[in-house]
């Protein structure tokens, strides 16, 4: 059995996981910085790449000890590269190369929408046929596209965001709204009982899009923030207790149907038999509950990531590894970090 250890740094989660080569999750550390960051409205790098600093040796010893293995059973280093945050992704990579050099154990580099990929498939029970085409979205606080997935090429980038992610969005709409950081189980637990067809938000079609991509298949959710903005200031009373509900309900199905449109949209395209959804915004139970009427719809397998691996963590970035993905790095300090690195898929 191989076992990876992976570190995960490139936001305000600081986490480490052992994952081994049969993708048994062995443990999975995750500390999250929201509680340092709430008052700010939003992460904030310095104070992001501090935590990190202080929290990851004992997140790193934490993981090995859930594991219940010894350091000198640790097969390999596994840390996220990119993209991400500057000098949270710092931190993680000087850990991850002084384990490397340490254990004398190989580093793997290993793209973070990549992971995400990867955690689709962890956990029990995963319906997906690996064999099969599958398209994926990729949904969270700082990415959005879709990609394809196939048995016999490399994964394939069909659309993006052109400015917010999906996850910003809600977030900047949580902060007109008044429900505080993080955005989206704010906008989810106050549009409880709300109506979603009380207001009429934009979806943010796009016209055009960046070189190689379908703008049927491409996300722009900047205008939806400010039909948010314009609508609070024309309604005051969309604050109270009364209306927020419906506010909340209606922005969040705004996003939702977006992101569910587009999926069904690159499954039309593409022939795929497979959907999936992984990142931080696919624990949204709206999602995840339309995600399941349009692949029941349409007769098509849905994988959906666990709610635990949904958010960062570092036993999706161990599972990259494990499985024999990402980026073997010699010299070992010869890494470096790429922050605004692209997600690194082929594009049509």
């Amino acid at each position: 059995m191989i076992c990876f250890l992976g570190i995960e740094t490139s936001c305000d989660e600081t986490a480490a996981a052992v994952v081994t080569s049969a993708g048994r999750v062995l443990s999975n550390v995750v500390h999250s910085q929201i509680a340092l960051h709430q008052p700010h409205g939003g992460v904030v790098p310095e104070i992001a790449s501090r935590a990190h600093v202080e929290l990851l040796p004992g997140i790193v010893e934490r993981a090995i000890s859930e594991a219940g293995i010894a350091w000198d059973e640790i097969d390999g280093i596994a840390v996220t590269s990119e993209p991400g945050l500057a000098s949270a992704l710092l931190v993680g990579v000087a850990a991850a190369q002084a384990l490397a050099l340490r254990l004398d154990r190989p580093l793997v580099a290993v793209n973070h929408i990549e992971a995400h990929l990867r955690s689709i498939f962890l956990g029990e029970g995963c319906p997906l046929d690996r064999a099969l085409p599958t398209v994926a979205l990729v949904v969270s606080g700082g990415h959005t596209c879709l990609i394809e997935l196939s048995p016999d090429r490399a994964p394939r980038l069909l659309g993006q965001t052109l400015d917010d992610a999906a996850g910003e969005a809600l977030d900047k709409g949580a902060k007109l709204m008044g429900l505080g950081y993080p955005g989206g189980p704010a906008i989810e637990a106050a549009a409880a009982g709300g109506d979603s067809k009380r207001v009429a938000f934009p979806r943010g079609g796009v016209t055009s899009a960046i070189e190689g991509l379908d703008p049927a298949l491409c996300f722009s959710f900047s205008g939806l923030k400010t039909a948010l903005r314009y609508y609070l200031r024309d309604h005051p009373e969309a604050l109270n207790a009364e209306h927020l509900p419906h506010v909340a309900a209606s922005y969040e199905e705004a996003v939702v149907s977006v992101l569910v449109e587009r999926l069904e949209s690159a499954l039309t395209k593409t022939g795929a038999s497979q959907a999936a959804a992984a990142g931080g915004v696919a624990r949204n139970r709206r999602l995840r509950s339309r995600l399941a009427e349009m692949a029941a719809r349409r007769g098509v397998r849905l994988g959906l990531a666990a709610p635990e691996f949904c958010s960062d963590n570092a036993a999706m970035v161990a599972a990259v590894a494990a499985a024999g993905f990402g980026r073997s790095v010699r010299p070992i300090g010869a890494l470096d970090i790429r922050p605004t690195a692209p997600i690194g898929l082929e594009t049509p």
